[in-house]
């Protein structure tokens, strides 16, 4: 059943164990989806047994007639992806599920990027014509689905951006995935989604996860 107040034409660059069980949600309540793959044809039984209302194309294609798109591509391809089809992300929305994860020498978990610098701020550098909301981060992606359907909205999803009209759009798609949506703030005020953060990697109800983050209730 379509939960969409205005369904939404959203593609998935990279559909794997992230973007298969987002796209599935959001196809679910009426949204237009298009699973975005360097071999579309990989994706042919799963999108007409798990998601017969989607579609698969290319990266280029889907990155070109879609409004919203997830970046949910492995790490270590994500500057390969928008080399590839960051052009056609210029006036787009993205959701950039992506973690530039690593390993301390002690062995905990850390980002990759420079201090100070979040993922979130990296991306919307490196697209500066598109608008970047930061979500679907902290959460395991073995989970979205089965969270997103057996215990609808009781989990919380923390997301951050610095355009209002975006993060509303994004607040709503995690609604329609099953989560309850937690605004942190702006982009620099995203560590906590990236890796080593508080938030990374776990599930939170919503009053758990606005603690661990430190805002107030």
């Amino acid at each position: 059943m379509s939960t969409a107040s205005t369904p939404l034409r959203v593609g998935i660059l990279g559909a794997g164990s992230i973007g298969r069980p987002l796209g599935r949600h959001w196809s679910a309540a009426g949204h237009q989806v298009t699973f975005g793959s360097r071999s579309p044809e990989r994706l042919s039984d799963f999108v007409s047994t798990a998601c017969p209302g989607a579609r698969a194309a290319g990266l280029a294609e889907t990155a070109e007639t879609n409004d919203v798109l997830l970046l949910s591509v492995p790490y270590p391809a994500w500057e390969e992806l928008l080399q590839q089809v960051g052009d056609a992300l210029s006036g787009k929305l993205i959701i950039d599920a992506t973690n530039p994860m690593g390993l301390s020498d002690q062995g905990n978990i850390i980002s990759t990027l420079a201090p100070g610098l979040t993922q979130g701020r990296h991306s919307s550098k490196a697209l500066p014509g598109s608008t970047v909301v930061r979500a679907f981060t902290h959460v395991m992606d073995e989970l979205l689905w089965s969270r997103g359907t057996q215990q609808r909205h009781f989990w919380g999803v923390a997301y951050a951006g610095d355009d209002a009209g975006a993060k509303e759009t994004v607040r709503s798609l995690i609604h329609d995935a099953g989560f309850t949506p937690v605004d942190l703030g702006g982009l620099d005020d995203s560590a906590s989604l990236d890796p080593g953060g508080p938030l990374f990697p776990h599930m939170f109800t919503p009053a758990d996860l606005r603690a661990a983050a430190g805002l107030s209730a």
